[in-house]
């Protein structure tokens, strides 16, 4: 039976011609059968594609033999299935695109990158090291989410601080806000899903004036393949593609709570009010019963 796998991964290297890489990997995808979402920008790649097994293995190779890109971290996880034609169930179709920047800050203008990648970003800590700095450090150390806060909702890191941000256009502003100065002279680490939103918001962070920055290498994918659950991460990880959460391990904890029944879930809908882009957490009953799900931000209107 056919196998099927989704590739994560980033890299931030000068991109010279991205039209053409993106051409190149329109191509390569439609070849394979792959379906995801690639961007790029004149600062690197930034993609999640799936399929069948040996077209994955093949476009990973076929990847890391373009100059830049062949110590691209990629992280491999199970797909959900294929459809009849051997693609991924997990995405709906194919998307290349050129954008101004590969994870959205609207803050192009401060990322600064050279072949080794973001300049002036945090330090990188592999899982071991960040519970070793865990050990060392106690309480001082502050987890800080580079997410979306309602990926949150399902599973984080112990204690983290979860910034209100809607996307991730809204860190700039949350950071120029003052509201985490108390944190400047702390050891801070920074974590997102695989990596990629942390390499920049730990360099936003940096210029702003925070002297101890890290950030969890290969992100929370990376942090569950060495701990799983038996770690400082709790709950289900938030995942943009057909899957929508991925647990680590047959005990994970369920730490979301519904918003219509306060029920322990991981399950997320979106927001009923159509103008709203938050997810928010809903339990199976109540999503079956057709209850409407709301966010904080837009409640059920008064009758």
């Amino acid at each position: 039976m056919p196998i099927a796998k989704i590739l994560l991964y980033y890299r931030f290297t000068p991109i010279a011609d991205p039209d053409a890489v993106r051409l190149w990997q329109r191509d390569l995808c439609e070849l394979l059968g792959l379906r995801g979402r690639i961007l790029i920008s004149k600062d690197g790649i930034n993609g999640t594609v799936g399929g069948e097994l040996d077209a994955v293995k093949t476009y990973w190779r076929k990847t890391r033999e373009y100059p830049g890109f062949g110590d691209i971290d990629f992280k491999w996880s199970e797909g959900t299935g294929l459809d009849d034609d051997g693609r991924s169930l997990d995405f709906p179709r194919l998307s290349v695109k050129v954008r101004d920047e590969i994870v959205s800050f609207g803050a192009p203008g401060e990322l600064r990158v050279d072949e080794d990648g973001v300049i002036g970003g945090g330090t990188h800590l592999s899982p071991g090291a960040l519970h070793k700095l865990v050990a060392e450090r106690g309480d001082d150390v502050a987890f800080f989410d580079g997410r979306n806060a309602f990926e949150a909702e399902i599973g984080r890191f112990k204690n983290a601080v979860v910034p209100d941000v809607a996307t991730t256009r809204d860190f700039v502003a949350e950071l120029d806000s003052g509201k985490y100065d108390h944190l400047k002279e702390r050891p801070v680490v920074t974590y997102c899903t695989g990596g990629i939103r942390c390499e920049v918001l730990s360099s936003l962070m940096v210029s702003r004036g925070f002297t101890e920055v890290y950030q969890m290498d290969g992100g929370i994918v990376r942090y569950a393949e060495s701990f799983g659950n038996t770690g400082l991460w709790e709950g289900s990880l938030y995942v943009f593609d057909g899957r929508e959460a991925m647990s680590f391990g047959a005990n994970a904890a369920v730490i979301g709570q519904c918003t219509t029944c306060d029920g322990a879930s991981s399950l997320m809908v979106n927001c009923a009010d159509p103008e709203c882009k938050v997810r928010v957490v809903q339990c199976e009953t109540c999503t079956d019963a057709g209850t409407a799900a709301h966010c904080a931000k837009h409640p059920v209107a008064a009758a």
